[in-house]
């Protein structure tokens, strides 16, 4: 006879994911207090995005539209910084490994997914912190939201999420490196190409016939004009396709990732 008693698995199970989630939460908290301890991270984290929005409205914007570039820009912006400070979350990870970081939460009795997951969830309140930045400085510019608040509210939980999703590949690539530089030029590799050739910048009928093939099937303009129907009003079927993606690479590259970690502890 079976002397295990099936309730107590139950509870035990559930006793782990809690402890799960109170190390995720620790580790969370440790990296955003990091985070406020290193004001300059934050700083050149936030004058990078902020140059691009400045740079591209003032010198190209009347090359690109009859004045209203903004409204095509800022939320194209806002996509591209929560996908470059994805990247942030490989590099850190590698350089935790390369610090020992790593070894020192092995032995420790605590969640092996907390250190990952606590580290993605820091980045994401950092990204919503220059998010907000973001747009501030475009109100400043003349950008202006012109949709209901909860959508326009959406949109900045939307972009938030796009880059959680893009972190668990980043912290695949950090994991595979090993190595914060390495990890920073790999990371730079696949978005630069995905982030410019994508509706962020200029509308996809611009480009040559063979690149608006690419540009209209991948995630970035998807997320960029889901962003923008969201602050702007306008069709919300890129909304659903951004959801679509962000869903589809979270439960393909998160066990992916984590068995990935879990190599290394």
């Amino acid at each position: 006879m079976n002397d295990v008693d099936p309730f107590q698995n139950k509870v035990s199970f559930i006793d782990q994911l809690r402890f799960a989630f109170m190390d995720t939460w620790t580790i969370m908290i440790r990296n955003v207090r990091r985070n406020f301890r290193l004001p300059q991270l934050l700083v050149f984290s936030s004058i990078q995005p902020v140059m691009f929005l400045l740079l591209f409205n003032y010198v190209f914007g009347g090359a690109v539209t009859d004045g209203s570039y903004i409204k095509l820009l800022l939320p194209g912006i806002l996509v591209q910084t929560v996908l470059f400070g994805a990247i942030q979350t490989g590099v850190g990870l590698a350089e935790d490994m390369q610090k020992g970081v790593v070894d020192r939460f092995r032995s420790l009795p605590m969640s092996r997914i907390a250190h990952m997951a606590g580290r993605i969830l820091a980045d994401a309140v950092r990204n919503f912190i220059v998010v907000v930045l973001m747009l501030s400085v475009g109100y400043l510019i003349g950008f202006r939201i012109e949709n209901e608040l909860h959508l326009a509210l959406g949109g900045i939980v939307l972009a938030i999420a796009f880059g959680f999703s893009f972190s668990w590949i980043a912290s695949l690539f950090g994991l595979t490196t090993k190595d914060s530089e390495t990890a920073q030029v790999v990371g730079f590799m696949w978005t630069f190409p995905m982030v410019f050739a994508s509706s962020v910048f200029v509308p996809v009928q611009t480009m040559p016939g063979w690149l608006q093939v690419f540009a209209n099937n991948q995630p970035v303009t998807h997320a960029a004009n889901a962003v923008r129907a969201l602050l702007l009003g306008g069709e919300l079927s890129e909304v659903w396709k951004t959801a679509a993606w962000i869903v589809g690479i979270t439960v393909l590259v998160a066990p992916i990732a984590v068995f990935r970690y879990r190599k290394f502890t």
